[in-house]
């Protein structure tokens, strides 16, 4: 049994706010650390909203302080994931017991800096940039040992039909050959996970752990049929954010989208390593298709 009773959950946004419902529908203390800038939130009912300088470490750890916090779950998008940084300090200074940062993606282990990016690009274009972020964020809590859990998911169902161009021209559009295996894991059963394993499992089995999930498995060439729409084969995507939609298909491609993938072997990992090797976690649970997912 879980001994983490107070939680705090920073970003609400495509996944941060799914996470504080499910974690608040266990009866467990919950509060949103908001930008000072950002617009209202609606949360559950007993979830405090905390309006904080994400920058200032001492105004943060005051909060952690002041709620009791036992774990901070990061759920900051991509563009803001520099913002993470200040954030280990103010854990280390709250005694905070547990630290998840905002991956809930393709795994990050393996993207040290200068690995085909420049953190410098980070503005939501270098996926390879982001992912050396995320490597290093992990690095950081190592060095200020503050126990951490990460999640990888592999790719969102809910955003394939942006990422493959679908709303804007009816077909599906992929670089590369689109055969390559993906990991799928829809937004709800990633909440619902997250908030399962972080109020049932014991700390021995949380700490420094990774976790990796998978609630479908599908190639891109696939997704033709999902959308009763034609496929069609690109060097690359135009329109809104399209070079890093581009890259982001290239790394698919390259077999990185699995949640099980090794970047280190190229390959995927085995054991507890593999692709949904943690679904067993949840017992009883029926994780979502892609077709669920998107109620097709």
């Amino acid at each position: 049994m879980s001994t983490y009773k107070s939680f705090a959950v920073v970003g609400g946004g495509t996944i941060g706010l799914p996470i504080i419902r499910a974690l608040a529908a266990r009866h467990v203390s919950v509060i949103l650390f908001s930008r000072l800038e950002s617009a209202p939130k609606e949360v559950p009912a007993g979830v405090q909203v905390v309006k904080v300088d994400y920058g200032d470490a001492s105004a943060a750890a005051a909060v952690f302080k002041e709620h009791k916090v036992d774990v901070v779950l990061s759920a900051l998008t991509s563009r803001a994931l520099e913002v993470q940084k200040p954030l280990v300090e103010a854990a280390k200074l709250a005694a905070v017991k547990l630290f998840a940062p905002s991956e809930y993606g393709m795994p990050s282990d393996g993207y040290t800096e200068g690995h085909l990016g420049n953190k410098n690009q980070i503005a939501g274009k270098n996926l390879y940039a982001i992912l050396d972020l995320s490597y290093e964020f992990a690095e950081d809590l190592k060095a200020a040992r503050i126990p951490s859990v990460r999640f990888y998911t592999g790719m969102f169902p809910e955003i394939m039909q942006w990422l493959t161009g679908y709303f804007e021209h009816g077909n599906v559009r992929i670089v590369g050959t689109g055969e390559v295996p993906v990991s799928f894991t829809s937004v709800a059963d990633i909440a619902g996970f997250v908030a399962h394993v972080l109020t049932t499992l014991p700390p021995s089995e949380l700490e420094n752990r990774t976790f990796r999930l998978e609630g479908d498995r599908a190639i891109l060439n696939d997704f033709g049929a999902l959308f009763k729409t034609e496929v069609e084969h690109v060097d690359h995507i135009t329109g809104e954010r399209g070079e890093f939609r581009t890259m982001l298909l290239a790394v698919l491609e390259s077999g990185a989208g699995s949640s099980g993938w090794d970047e280190v072997t190229k390959s995927e990992g085995s054991g507890s390593n593999a692709a949904g090797s943690a679904n067993t976690l949840w017992p009883g649970h029926k994780w979502q298709t892609i077709k669920e997912a998107l109620d097709l």
